[in-house]
């Protein structure tokens, strides 16, 4: 029987070619079952905290971010806007959201900017007549539809108004202030929209 020569350049281009086709199949498979460990969409649309970056949003701007298939609005308020609320205060239903709109905010909101932090407004975008999305009108001047605006948000589909802290106008259809959902700071630059800070546990 004549000796077979070994190819042993041939050998380890194979066993290399093996091994990396090997690894990329473990990859691939990999991939389905890390993203198992996911919140699947019906788990973010039933409630899964979401969290979003701050970081961008100008003074002054209103950023919408989809939680339990809402629109929560996050508004970074400037200093004029802040000094608007005590203003409108007797042109309000519930000003310190004590009376119809007290379970429309945790109690870490239940102060006069309804918020943890003054400049940010934290949201769900849903008019709280008939579950229209309010626009935002940010600027201090004159509207159409209210000659005394002082910035806040105004609902087409029906007329109610409400204010840059998201609490309702006296005489329209709304009867509440809008809901602040449940929402912590996880940094400076970024919100948690779902979970209450850890100090509120």
């Amino acid at each position: 029987m004549a000796n077979e020569v070994v190819d042993h350049g041939r050998r380890r281009f194979l066993t290399a070619t093996t091994a990396v086709v090997g690894g990329a199949g473990v990859v691939v498979a990999a991939v389905p079952f890390i993203k198992t460990w996911e919140p699947s969409a019906r788990a973010k649309a039933a409630g899964a905290p979401v969290t979003v970056d701050i970081s961008k949003i100008e003074e002054g701007q209103k950023v919408t971010f989809p939680w339990r298939s809402l629109p929560v609005f996050v508004v970074n308020r400037t200093s004029a806007q802040l000094a608007t609320l005590p203003k409108v205060d007797p042109r309000l239903v519930d000003p310190r959201s004590d009376g119809a709109s007290a379970g429309q905010q945790p109690k870490y909101a239940q102060n006069e900017t309804r918020s943890i932090k003054p400049e940010w407004l934290v949201v769900v975008g849903i008019c709280t007549h008939l579950g229209c999305v309010p626009d935002f009108f940010p600027e201090i001047k004159p509207e159409p539809f209210d000659p005394n605006w002082e910035g806040g948000f105004y609902c087409p589909c029906h007329k109610s108004r409400y204010d840059m802290a998201g609490r309702v106008f006296s005489g329209v259809p709304a009867p509440k202030n809008l809901q602040v959902p449940p929402y912590h700071f996880v940094n400076d630059t970024t919100i948690q929209i779902g979970v209450d800070p850890k100090e509120a546990g």
